[in-house]
């Protein structure tokens, strides 16, 4: 598996891959080419075997002082191998903040486990957030610290 830049030819699979994994939450086409091609967007792929099999897209505001993962997957028949840590990773690498923030929904525990693990902690709950009306978890990481989870300091279990 490589992680490679993310671009404009990259649509069709993005498209595929947003409607697997987000069946009810995929973002329209024009958000998507959006993030294909804004400038200052951080947009990665991982690749193997010629097939995009994830994709992360972190938004840098330095002005705010943090970043946002915007969005991450993987597809299905991928996921469990460390595909989403990686390019979980490899996109905070390239964010220029220490203060990065993702919005997770509430039920998909197994990607809230992932982001505990990278060392993101909970610090908010916007209710009825997705499509459905289901609550998501707003986590954040401080790059390079201890996460405050570890000292019982989350506010949102």
């Amino acid at each position: 598996m490589e992680i490679l830049p993310a671009g404009l030819l990259d649509i069709n699979s993005l498209r595929i891959m947003e409607k697997v994994c987000f069946p009810n939450d995929a973002w329209p086409l024009l958000d998507l080419i959006g993030m294909l091609s804004f400038s200052g967007v951080i947009r990665l792929k991982a690749v193997e075997k010629g097939q995009m099999i994830g994709f992360v897209a972190g938004d840098p505001r330095p002005n705010e002082g943090i970043s946002w993962i915007a969005t991450i997957c993987v597809l299905p028949e991928y996921r469990g191998k460390g595909t989403g840590k990686a390019l979980l990773e490899a996109c905070e690498n390239a964010l220029p903040t220490k203060i990065i923030h993702l919005c997770v929904r509430i039920s998909n525990e197994e990607a809230i486990r992932m982001y505990k693990m990278a060392g993101y902690y909970n610090i908010d709950r916007w209710s009825k957030y997705y499509n459905d009306g289901a609550d998501s978890l707003v986590m954040e990481k401080l790059k390079g610290m201890e996460s405050p989870d570890k000292f019982g300091m989350e506010k949102y279990p």
